[in-house]
C-alpha cells in the first residue's frame, strides 16, 4: 500500500503534454526508489536492498511530434538521457573499465541497479501502427543491445557493523538528489510563471499599439 501511494504521488507530479504523436505524451521519466533494510535479532547482522521502478519516457523526433519552446527542450533532455543510458549499456556489454554513469542524472540514479550484484528487468513497449515503424524499430534495436548485457550473478548483500555507514551514505545521497530534483522543479515553475508574465506583457503591448493605430 505504501509503494502504491508513492507511485500515485509520483504519477500526479509527472509532466505530460499533448503532441502530434500522442495526446498525453510523457515529458519526463518516472523513477520510484524503494529501500528496505532488516536486522537479524539473534546475530545483529543487517541486510538491505533497493528496488528501482522506472518508467522511461519514449525517445522523440521533434520534426514528427511538432513540439516547440519548452516542450522541445523537454524532448531534447529526454533524448539526451536515453542516449546516455544507451552508452552505459554499450559500456556494460563491452565490459569496459569505465562505465559513464555520471553522464546524466538518470544513469547516475540507476548506477547501483545496473551493475554489481543487482538484477535488472526491462520491458519495451512498441507501437503497432505502421506510421510508427521507425520508432518501433529503434526500440527493438535498443532492447536487443540490452539483452546482450551480462551484469553477473545476482546475490543478496549482507553487511555488519561499519557497513551501515554505506547505507547511511546511500540514504544521504538519495536525499541530496531528491533535494536537487525538487529545486529543479521549483525553478522550472518559476520560469514558466515568468514566461506567462512575459506573454501577458507582450499581449498588453500589442493591444496598446493597436489602439494607438486606430486613434490615428
Amino acid at each position: 500500500a505504501e509503494v502504491e501511494a508513492t507511485l500515485a504521488r509520483g504519477s500526479q507530479k509527472r509532466s505530460t503534454g499533448a503532441t502530434k504523436c500522442n495526446a498525453q505524451s510523457s515529458r519526463s521519466h518516472s523513477i520510484c526508489m524503494v529501500t528496505v533494510n532488516g536486522k537479524q535479532a539473534s546475530t545483529g547482522a543487517t541486510t538491505y536492498g533497493k528496488l528501482h521502478l522506472v518508467d522511461l519516457a519514449g525517445s522523440e523526433r521533434v520534426k514528427k511530434s511538432g513540439v516547440a519552446g519548452e516542450a522541445m527542450a523537454e524532448a531534447q533532455h529526454i533524448n539526451k538521457s536515453l542516449s546516455a543510458l544507451g552508452d552505459v549499456m554499450a559500456a556494460l556489454q563491452e565490459k569496459s573499465k569505465h562505465i559513464p554513469f555520471r553522464n546524466s542524472k538518470l544513469t547516475h540514479l540507476l548506477a547501483d541497479s545496473l551493475g554489481g550484484n543487482s538484477k535488472t528487468f526491462m520491458f519495451v513497449n512498441v507501437n503497432p501502427a505502421s506510421d510508427a515503424a521507425g520508432e518501433s524499430l529503434c526500440s527493438l534495436k535498443f532492447a536487443e543491445r540490452v539483452r546482450r548485457v551480462e551484469l553477473g550473478k545476482a546475490s543478496g548483500r549482507r553487511v555488519e557493523g561499519a557497513s551501515l555507514q554505506e547505507l547511511n551514505a546511500a540514504r544521504a545521497n538519495e536525499e541530496r538528489v531528491g533535494t536537487e530534483l525538487r529545486a529543479t522543479a521549483a525553478r522550472n515553475a518559476e520560469l514558466e510563471n515568468e514566461k506567462r508574465q512575459a506573454d501577458a506583457a507582450c499581449a498588453a503591448l500589442e493591444a496598446e499599439v493597436a489602439r494607438e493605430r486606430e486613434s490615428q
